[in-house]
This record gives C-alpha cells, structure tokens and sequence, in this order.
C-alpha cells in the first residue's frame, strides 16, 4: 500500500487535513497517493481559474448574473451536491493519512478536529444553497415573468444588451399604503428616477399627491373622459378625490373605460406620470410604505439627519428630536410621513432623505449577513411590472447608481402651484435636469475638445426622454425645492 515510512503524529494528521479543506489533494500528496493527489488538486486549480477567469471577463455583468433564474435553480440543486462532496474528501483525506496508527487519545482529537472541519466546510455551500433558494422565491413572487413582447428591434442590432440605443431609464417609484382591511391602494409618495445607464447619474424627480387637474396623454380612455384634466365633484367636507394621489384608484374602479379590462391602475398613472414630465416611463414599483419600516429594521436601522423635531401620532405623543441618529423601522416611516406641525411637501422631501439613505446604507455587506430577515420581510411588500427577465441588466445598474450622483427635483411652491400647475414649466424644469445631469456625468474632455465647435449644436434632451421644451421658453430661476439640488446626505 502507498504510504510514508514514518509514523505520523497527531499534528500532522490535523494539519494535512485542514490544508486539503483549502487544496483538495494535499493530503494525498502527503499519503503518497501521488496520481490521486495531483489529479485531485489540478482539478481544483483548473475549477478556481475558470471561475475566476469567467468572474473578471463579465465584470459589471456578473453582479445580474448573479440574479439570474436558471443559476439560482441550478445552484439550489448543486450546492448540497458540492457540500456533500467537500465532506466526503475532507474525511477520504483523514483516512488516507492513517490515523490508526495514532495513539488513542490522537485518534480521539484528531477525529473530532476532522469531523468538525468537514461540516464546517460543507456549511458555506449549505448557505449558498439556501440563500438561492430564498432569491429565487422571492423575486418569482414580486416580478414578473415572463417579459412583455418588446418592439423588434433594428436589423444587426444585438438584443443581448437592452440599453443600445438608449440613453436613460426611467423608473416610476411609489410609496403606496395598502392594507388586508382597506379597499383600494393611495399612491401617497410619487417620484420617478431617471438613470443615466451609462454612468447610474440619476435624477429623482418628486411629484406631490395634491396636484389637481392633472392631465392625460391624448387618445387615452382617461383623457377621453378628462379631457380639460382630473376633476370630479368635491366631497360633502369640501376634500376633493380627483388629485393625482386618486388616479390608480380611478383607473382601477373604472373598468368600463379601458374596454372592460381590469387593473389598469399601474398602467394609467405610468402614462399619466410620464406625460406630465415629458419622460417615456418604463415600469413602476410600488413598495408599502409601512410595510418599509420592516425592511428598514431586517437592515438594523437607517442612519438619518432630522432638521427639525418631528411630531407624530394621533394624538402628537410621538416625537423624532432633531440630530443625526438611527432609526428604527417605525421612527423612520413617521420621519417620511408625518404631516403634523407641517405639510405634504415637507413631508416630500424627509422620504427623499429616506430613500437616499436606504440606497446607500444596504451595502452588500449588510444585504449579506441579514438577507433572510430582509427576505421575509419583503414578502408581499412589493409590487412591478419589471420583467423578471430585466434584473440580469437593471442589478448593475442599481450598482452604478450606488456610486454616481443623485440629484432631485421637487416640484412643490412656490415653484409649481398644485392647484392650478403649470404644466409645461414642469416639462421644461424636467428636461433642464436631465441635461445638467448628463452633463455633469459625461467624461471630461480632452484638450483639443475644451473649444466647442462654431457649429455644434446645442446640448438637447436626450431622445430616449422624449423630451420637447418649448423653444424661446427661459427656464424660471428654481426655488430651494427645485432642479439639482442635492438629495439629503446623513
């Protein structure tokens, strides 16, 4: 039988063990089962090199990778398989280095210490495998799939990339507030990010709830039936239901307008939100604004600046003093809505703070090590229309959002009046902020480009934007709630 002449010891045993658990074959090696050794470790070496050889040619790619249905699948499946045979090696590479030849005390330790080892080793791919099968159920349930028929596209253009041809994205994002006991849902905060998808700069733009006469794109049901804008009779209490806030609710009780089809509510405020600021809107999400709080303690908290003491509940016994401090859940979800010894759009901008901040704060790190809590607590919070066939290209993205510059642009007085907005000034002010915000983001120029050219032309909107500012139009100086001005830092 192969194997080494001298007597091996209790350390050594240990020791050879746990490097086979790093270099699968060492063991063997060391056993004298040359063949099985090197064929052993060759192969480990040939599995590392390819994994990171495939890692660093996807590069910004691999992070949607990552999300992507048939790996997670896979994954699930593999993972147990590859835990199972790490422990099987690591015991076969105990065996081989004879520990019965030890004394007994030796075979007792050094049984235990390899035991040990090869459930330790075989855990990682245990998580790994639980943590495929908790994505893949989680994002089956929130997005859709499979993705709606897309326009062809042109002649010799790849349809691997989803971006060609395009400059921006634009994404309509909701705080809703929907519950088992409450008929109908109230889109309370409305803001839509535009993202540059080349460099993730992105501009929030922050609509308030109260706007009235909102109007519709023509040859639409809703602007068949508003023509001259939303506007229905006042309530008894002379409240009013006809604010943008009402339009999904509309749309969704209105079937009859939209040829007896139902839940044309995220389709209407898509079209609606999109006509109002001269942007062609992608897809939506929706997120229950308390179901957030629960995201928000899975994460351990937001870390978030208060400017002003913030007075909440029914009877205004809730306070939030001013000062930079972490919040939990609750506190950080009346941050965002508190309206007491204040006003909606006040309001709008502290869930800006909050928005911010969740993008920033859920590092991958912290994502990582408290993904279950995060996952169950996601569990029917969400809801879009984004195709789940699209996270393989938006997770980069999101990415690249991470690190760019957001900027935002809150159309609240006296830089809009809600009763009576000035639409196309909201047009104008949308379109400046795109421009400025790929401006700022396009790369430096060289030298020999610092002098325009005598016929260049204008800096113009971005076609994917559909954007159409009225020429000769200036652009009103904003107000502190206006165009560019940086979301809230913590």
């Amino acid at each position: 039988m192969p194997g080494t002449s001298t007597r091996p010891t209790t350390a050594a045993v240990i020791a050879w063990t746990a490097l086979s658990a790093l270099l699968p074959g060492s063991a063997h090696l060391r056993a004298g089962r040359r063949r099985t050794g090197l064929i052993l470790v060759g192969a480990y070496v040939l599995v590392l090199a390819g994994l990171v050889t495939t890692a660093l040619a996807m590069g910004d790619d691999l992070s949607g990778r990552l999300v992507d249905p048939a790996l997670l699948r896979g994954t699930v499946v593999v993972a147990p398989l590859l835990a199972l045979g790490w422990f099987a090696l690591l015991v076969r590479s105990y065996v081989v280095l004879r520990p019965s030849l030890l004394s007994q005390a030796g075979q007792v330790i050094s049984g235990i210490l390899a035991g040990t080892l090869a459930v330790a080793v075989s855990l990682p791919f245990v998580a790994v495998a639980q943590y495929a099968l908790v994505s893949e159920e989680l994002l089956s349930a929130v997005f859709d799939d499979p993705a709606p028929v897309a326009a062809a596209p042109e002649r010799g253009v790849p349809t691997t990339d989803p971006w060609v041809g395009r400059t921006r994205v634009n994404v309509l994002i909701l705080g809703g507030d929907w519950q088992p006991d409450r008929v109908g849902i109230r889109t309370d905060s409305i803001n839509v990010a535009s993202v540059d998808v080349r460099t993730g700069a992105t501009v929030l733009f922050s609509l308030p709830r109260n706007l009235e006469n909102v109007r519709f794109p023509a040859g639409t049901p809703m602007h068949r039936r508003f023509p001259g804008g939303f506007r229905l009779p006042a309530n008894p209490d002379g409240s009013r239901e006809d604010l943008l806030f009402s339009v999904w609710e509309y749309a969704e009780t209105h079937p009859e307008l939209f040829g007896g089809r139902t839940g044309m509510g995220p389709e209407t405020l898509k079209e609606t939100i999109g006509h109002t600021l001269g942007l062609q809107i992608d897809w939506y999400a929706m997120v229950n604004m308390w179901g957030l709080a629960r995201i928000i303690d899975a994460l351990g908290g937001l870390t978030l600046t208060v400017p002003t003491d913030v007075v909440f509940g029914k009877y205004n016994e809730g306070l939030i003093k001013a000062g930079t401090r972490r919040l939990r859940g609750a506190d950080a979800m009346w941050f965002a809505r508190s309206r007491t010894y204040s006003d909606d759009y006040t309001r709008m901008g502290r869930q800006r703070c909050v928005l911010d901040a969740l993008l920033h704060q859920a590092d991958p790190a912290t994502v990582l090590l408290r993904f279950n809590q995060l996952a169950k607590a996601t569990k029917g919070m969400f809801r879009t229309d984004i195709p789940r066939s699209m996270l393989s290209h938006l997770v980069p993205l999101a990415l690249k959002v991470r690190d760019a510059r957001v900027t935002g642009v809150q159309f609240v007085p006296p830089l809009i009046h809600t009763g009576n907005p000035d639409w196309a000034l909201i047009r104008r002010l949308s379109a400046k902020a795109v421009r400025d915000s790929a401006r700022r983001a396009a790369p430096a120029p060289t030298p020999a480009a610092t002098r325009p050219s005598p016929s260049a032309p204008p800096l113009s909107a971005s076609p994917s934007t559909s954007l159409t500012p009225s020429p000769g139009l200036g652009t009103p100086t904003p107000s502190a709630t206006g165009p560019d001005k940086d979301i809230c830092a913590t």
